[in-house]
């Protein structure tokens, strides 16, 4: 494992660590945590372990923009009615990229079309 994907856990606990105390010091109250926290920690996962493939480059950045427009609706910030064609906009643009910059395939979807 290289020396970036050993951070990930520390980091990762850091985070949980920063957002816990924020929370307790009523900085950042009435945040759903476990599923905030959730989103940001599946969409680094994906990015770390999934390689750079148009599949791992779109759902990882698309799982940690849902995570901060959680954040933001939960404190009042975004309202739903924005949150959600934000996240569609956002998943648009991020297939686009991926399309542009002729990222590879992930090799499970590789694999399945050579055997065709």
């Amino acid at each position: 494992m290289n020396a970036s994907k050993q951070l990930i856990i520390p980091i990762l606990i850091i985070a949980l660590g920063i957002t816990w105390l924020l929370n307790v010091m009523d900085l950042l109250p009435g945040i759903d945590w476990i599923w905030t926290i959730g989103l940001a920690v599946i969409g680094i996962l994906v990015l770390a372990f999934g390689g750079s493939n148009k599949l791992s480059l779109v759902v990882g950045p698309f799982l940690l923009i849902g995570s901060i427009c959680s954040i933001l609706r939960q404190t009042g910030k975004l309202p739903i009615n924005y949150e959600v064609p934000i996240l569609v906009i956002a998943l648009g643009v991020l297939l686009l990229i991926v399309q542009c910059l002729n990222v590879p395939n992930p090799e499970f979807v590789a694999h399945a079309t050579e055997k065709e």
